[in-house]
């Protein structure tokens, strides 16, 4: 199992839009990263929906709805809470979306801690009964 280690360069503050979101693939681990800015904070998660799985943005680094308060998934529209990932409408509701722990450091969004690259991490829903 790769380990990503803390330290590591996401991008750079000024590639996000306030408010606006990034996808980030370190390689060669392979460990796919949504990062989300909104005034001067900033948070990140794994590219993975927790319902299948599946990337979430709807083309390349667009990862929040419409009006940009919310982080929604591309394939069943599930929507998430920007500050900590928990899901508020959608097939899976009431989970999270895997959390990163990221700082800015001299206007660069860095790991602050290491990460697992490890792709099979979760699926946090149940199987839909109807």
């Amino acid at each position: 199992m790769a380990i990503v280690s803390a330290g590591r360069l996401l991008c750079r503050l000024t590639e996000l839009a306030d408010p606006g979101s990034k996808g980030v693939r370190l390689e060669p681990e392979g460990l796919a990263l949504l990062v989300v800015r909104r005034g001067g904070d900033v948070w990140a998660y794994r590219n993975a929906c927790p319902h299948t799985g599946a990337p979430m943005e709807w083309l390349p680094d667009q990862f929040l709805n419409y009006d940009q308060t919310l982080i929604q998934c591309a394939l069943h529209g599930a929507q998430f809470l920007i500050e900590n990932g928990y899901c508020i409408y959608g097939p899976c509701s009431g989970q999270s979306l895997g959390a990163v722990a990221v700082e800015v450091q001299d206007g660069d969004v860095l790991l602050a801690a290491d990460v697992s690259a490890d792709r099979h991490f979760m699926r946090h829903c149940p199987p839909s009964s109807g």
